[in-house]
């Protein structure tokens, strides 16, 4: 009697908990195909997202030191070539934010360039080294005699971003 009984809890539970998993992965599918977006990093949302101009606006009012969270949506310049561990965005004007991922977290796409995106997380002023712009030429695939053109550092519009959405 004592084997029946726990042979039906047993099967009762295991029931419970596949209908559980069903209707998660269930509902991701249904979000995703709602927002029409891929989602990489934290989960995100589509909502209270500024323009890319409207970003450049706030690079443009930031000083060393300050930090702002944001969430705003902008294109695909280049991506990293090697991991897709870094991408650079449009910002309008011919200037562009350098956005990387919160603690190395997540990748893009290698062929990411020129999706439209949603990016969300903290915004600030850098000064990049040469060293550093070297690399980043070389993982874009820049030819060595673009890499050693590289003579300064520069000043750039940075971007850590937990959570970013890809249409």
């Amino acid at each position: 009697m004592k084997r029946i009984l726990v042979f039906v809890v047993s099967v009762s539970l295991f029931a419970t908990s596949c209908k559980t998993e069903k209707k998660e992965a269930v509902k991701k599918e249904v979000q995703t195909q709602k927002t029409a977006y891929a989602s990489f990093g934290e989960e995100i949302t589509d909502v209270e997202v500024i323009s890319a101009d409207e970003m450049r606006t706030k690079f443009e009012n930031l000083t060393a030191g300050d930090t702002v969270t944001v969430k705003f949506a902008s294109t695909i310049n280049e991506v990293c070539k090697k991991k897709g561990c870094w991408m650079k965005l449009d910002l309008g004007n011919e200037t562009e934010s350098m956005v990387r991922f919160k603690d190395y977290g997540f990748f893009m796409p290698l062929d990411s360039d020129k999706k439209e995106v949603i990016v969300e997380g903290k915004a600030f002023i850098n000064e990049t080294p040469v060293e550093e712009l070297r690399h980043y030429a070389e993982d874009a695939g820049k030819s060595k005699e673009e890499i050693e053109q590289i003579t300064e550092s520069k000043k750039e519009y940075t971007f850590i971003a937990h959570g970013v959405l890809m249409k």
